[in-house]
Parts: C-alpha cells; structure tokens; sequence
C-alpha cells in the first residue's frame, strides 16, 4: 500500500521532468562548488604560501578569481533551485488542486451530507501547499545532503582517515536521534492536519451565518467556540514543537560536538605529527559541509511530516468513489419527451436510518403537472431528487420514457432536468453570469429573454449596473423574490422538457408570491412539472396532486376530487386557508 502512494506521488513529476531534472543537475553543480572551495583554500594555505615570493600573489589572485566565479556559480545555481524549482513546485499543486477538485465535482450528495466544507477546504489549499513543498525541495535538499556528506567524507578520508573517523563517529547518533524523534513527530504533525481544518470549517461555518450571528447578538458565543478550537490546534501544535525542540537542539548540540570533537583529535594528531595545521584547517572547514546537511534534513523531516501526512489526506479524499457514477454502457438522451415512472421505489438516505420511501408506484405522462402535498417528513422533497439522481434508489427503478435513469448519462439526464428550490443558490458573480449560469454558452440577449419570461427584467433594469451589477456572496444584495426569479430565468435559459419546483415560493410574501407562481406557470407550459407545495392554496389547478406522508402516497387526485374525499388532504388545505 506504502508503495503505491509513493508511486502515485511520483507520477505528478512526469510533466516537468525536464524541470525536474535540471533542477537536480544545478543543485548536484552548487553542491559540487562547496565542495571544492575548501580544497582551494588548503592547496593555498599548504602550498601556495610556500612558493617563491614573487610567484604567491600572482597565484593568490588567480585562486581568488578561480574562488569568486564558483561563488557566482553557486549563487547562479541557487537562483535556479529556488525559482524554477518553486515553479515546479506550484504546477504540480495546481495540477493536484485540479484532480482533487474534479473528483469534488463527481461526489455525490451524500458525501456532502456528512461534511464540513471548511474540512474539504483546508485539503485543497494548506494541505496541497506542504505537499508541493516537499515535492520540490524534498528531491534536492535530499540529492544535495548526500552529496555535500559523502562528498566530504571521501575528501577528508584521503586527507587523513584517523581524524574524519573522529568527524564522522558522531552520524550513527544523530541518525538514531533523528529516527527516534522522525516517528513522534509524524503523528504530531498529523494531529495538526486535522485541528487547522476544524478551524477552516468553523471560520467558513461563522461566516457563512454571520447574519444569524449579528440577529441573535452571539458575537461572544461564536468567539467562545472559535476560541476552543484555536486552542485545541495550539494543543497539538505543543506537541509537535516540543518533539520538533528536542530534535533541533539535539542535533544542533550533537554538530558542535563534531566541531569540538575534530579540533582536539586534531591537536592530539598535529602533536604527534600525524597531520599539520593546514589540515586541521581544512577539517574545520568540512565541518561546516558535513552539518549543512544535517540541518538541511531537519528542514526536510518537517516538510516530509507536514507534506506527506497532507498527501495522505489527498489520498483519502481521492478514494473516496463515487457512490453516483455513469453505467458503463449509459446512453445520452435523445428526443425526450419527459414520462416518469417509479416503480417499486424504496429508499433511505443511508443504512442505519430509516426508510423514507417505501415500495413507491407512480406513473406521470409526459407534459403533466403533479403537485406534491403532505406534511414535513413525508419524502416530497426525497421523491423528486431522484429523478435526477441527486441519490440513487435502494430497491426498485425510475423510468424517463421508458429507459431506467441508471442506464442514462448523469450529465444528459440532468441536463434535461430544470430545478427551481425553495433556497436559491447565487454565485458571487453579476446577473447576467448567474442567469447564463443555467446555460453557459448562452448569449446576453438569450439571457435577456429569459429574464422577461420569469418577469426579472424590470427588476434588473432598475439595479445600479442593471445585468452587470454584483449581487454579493450568495445574492445577499437582492430581495427573497428577486433571488427567486432570477433562479426561475436561469430555468428558463436551460429549456427543460422536465421540472421540480421545490416549494420555490413558500418564503415569500404574497405580492412575491403571486409574480413568482405566474413565472412558474408560464415556465411549466408544455413540460412535465413536479410541484412541492408548502402552500396548498397555490397548486389548485394542478393536473393531479400526491399527497404523501410517511405511509407513502396516500391519496392522490385533482384538487376538488381530494377534498370531497374530505381526508388528509382536505384538513391540510383547511389549515392552508385558515393562515392565509
């Protein structure tokens, strides 16, 4: 399993090997230039300053000049590493946002019910930001360790073996320390993940109501639970610093220690005569090259717990199948006509819940208008959000002229499905992309024309920037009816030949209310229309009415026939009345 996520990390490399693999050639280049700087600087101190005096600053200067072109190398490299390499870095997040986005857009609503959009939120941008980190600096800090170390310890090897023993008998430590304190710090780290995405998810939460939150004057409260949890994430973050201290400063003492440990093994080898000062010089200053990785890879132990424990989470969204998928020989819709039929339906939203349609029969003729009444619970709303397979049934089948709805493309199926909701969903956008939102490749004077049919027009005209004014996050700048009517003109622009109006007017006043229901019916002409009725008063003239409670459909018939029946139907239209 292990194996398979690093192959799948690896894959998102494959576009930009090409900018993978120079990023690596002029982080091996600059690694090779510090490498080779302490060599120049022992042949001057051992050699140079030996030779004939009018032969050492001409040679000094041209070592000099030798010194000061790898230095601007080593910048040059750097640059590269840092700029391309991030570029690297940003297109393989961008790329990874993409396909966990899409798969977002394929789950379907169940998934939803049981989320926090503040938890989806964080897996799409801090979590994906560690993940290119570590993809980009991982590889070279990683290439540019190893070579800086063993690169050092070949060179002071062939120095004198005896004193880089001494340098390099401290390794088998720190990688000890380091392993020890690498596997506390990854649970830590994962414990982060999850309380900054609470956080996400209570901030987007807060925000998203804040109008409540001013209405009930629960600043304090919303403050209260935020605080709980801010303080829960620094909680974990405790521990994970302290894990992260105790391996910082062990390390870090453990490095001075190299450099102590060198200069008296090597004032016991310069008494002896084993090695001389130019040496010992040359050995302090490998020194700095054998603990430049070191503290590279705490870097990278940090970044490799913060990226992959988010890769991790990637993951776990991506394997997440949708439960709603395509048959694999689904057919697009031709010429459809709009016939339903349910047959046999049951269904629950999820296995320990009960069941909210039970052995459902319904058959509706292409083109008819069926209301739907009953009280809250009774399965209105659960019945039409089949039909376009928001949730798919547990037992039985729906039909749309005769073809299961199971064996027809989700997108082509939806696409000839229009929904008009009671809580009318507006992007951040102007009015005319949220009309032209129903059809995307609309033009404005199609947009136009749907606005008049839903009787938006007037309305729009009379805002400051007319089709081109913003209307603020979720439409917060319009009225409950303007909202409506513009979810209306977006119908309008799709041109469905089958509708569900879900108590679409049930929140509004009656002037709203009666603009909104003539807007409705002059959409519904010709098309096969579902009607989930809050106020009985205005599903009158419906063709047939459904009145469903939780025994299922207990009556059905046109508006005068149930109420001479003088049974469910008749109390709830009395009661309908009477609050009018």
């Amino acid at each position: 399993m292990e194996q398979h996520k690093w192959k799948k990390l690896v894959r998102y490399y494959r576009p930009y090997l090409g900018l993978f693999l120079s990023d690596m050639f002029f982080a091996i280049l600059g690694a090779g230039v510090t490498l080779v700087i302490p060599l120049i600087v022992r042949y001057i101190t051992g050699t140079v300053v030996f030779l004939p005096a009018q032969e050492v600053l001409p040679a000094i200067l041209k070592l000099a000049a030798l010194m000061l072109a790898l230095v601007l190398l080593e910048c040059f490299c750097n640059f590269y590493i840092g700029y391309y390499g991030h570029i690297m870095g940003a297109s393989i997040e961008r790329d990874m946002r993409n396909e966990i986005f899409g798969h977002y857009q394929k789950l379907s609503f169940a998934f939803y019910d049981n989320q926090k959009v503040g938890q989806l939120l964080s897996r799409i941008t801090s979590d994906l930001f560690d993940i290119s980190e570590l993809l980009h600096h991982g590889p070279e800090d990683i290439v540019i360790s190893l070579m800086k170390f063993v690169g050092s310890f070949a060179i002071l090897m062939s120095i004198n073996s005896t004193l880089a023993l001494v340098m390099f008998a401290f390794v088998p430590l720190m990688a000890l320390y380091a392993f020890y304190l690498n596997r506390k710090m990854k649970r830590a780290f994962k414990e982060n993940r999850a309380r900054i995405a609470d956080i996400n998810s209570q901030i987007e939460d807060s925000l998203s109501g804040i109008r409540v939150v001013k209405s009930f004057a629960n600043e304090d409260v919303e403050m209260e639970k935020f605080g709980k949890g801010n303080q829960r994430f620094v909680d974990s973050k405790r521990i994970s610093y302290r894990y992260m201290g105790a391996y910082n400063s062990g390390l870090g003492a453990l490095t001075t220690l190299v450099t102590v440990g060198v200069i008296v093994a090597g004032a016991v080898l310069i008494s002896d005569g084993s090695i001389d000062s130019t040496d010992l010089i040359t050995f302090l200053l490998y020194v700095n090259n054998c603990t430049e990785p070191i503290k590279k890879l705490i870097n990278f132990t940090e970044q490799f717990q913060n990226g992959y424990s988010g890769y991790e989470r990637f993951l776990e969204i991506l394997a997440v199948e949708p439960d709603i998928a395509d048959a694999p020989d689904a057919v697009e819709l031709t010429d459809v006509k709009g016939e339903i039929v349910f047959e046999d339906v049951t269904f629950r939203y999820e296995e320990n819940l009960e069941t909210v349609l039970n052995h459902i029969n319904l058959k509706v003729d292409a083109g008819e208008y069926i209301a739907i009444a009953g009280s809250s619970g009774g399965g209105k709303t659960t019945l039409c959000s089949l039909i376009p397979r928001f949730y798919d049934v547990d037992s039985g089948r729906i039909l749309l002229d005769g073809t299961d709805i199971r064996q027809i493309k989700l997108k082509s199926l939806r696409d000839h499905i229009g929904i008009v909701q009671q809580d009318v969903y507006l992007f951040a956008e102007n009015v005319m992309e949220n009309i032209r939102y129903g059809r995307p490749d609309a033009s404005d004077e199609e947009v136009i024309a749907a606005a008049k049919m839903a009787n938006a027009h007037e309305f729009i005209m009379e805002l400051p920037d007319g089709y081109e004014t913003d209307i603020g996050q979720r439409g917060v700048k319009l009225s409950g009816g303007q909202k409506q009517r513009l979810s209306i003109a977006r119908v309008f622009l799709k041109n469905p030949p089958i509708l569900i109006f879900d108590e679409a007017t049930s929140a509004l006043d009656n002037e709203s209310e009666k603009i909104i229901q003539e807007s409705l019916e002059k959409l519904a002409k010709g098309r096969t229309t579902f009607v989930i009725a809050h106020r009985l008063t205005t599903i009158r003239n419906a063709g047939k009415i459904l009145v469903m409670t939780e025994k299922g459909i207990e009556e059905q018939g046109t508006h005068e026939e149930l109420l001479a029946k003088g049974g469910i139907y008749s109390r709830l239209y009395r009661m309908s009345e009477a609050e009018a």
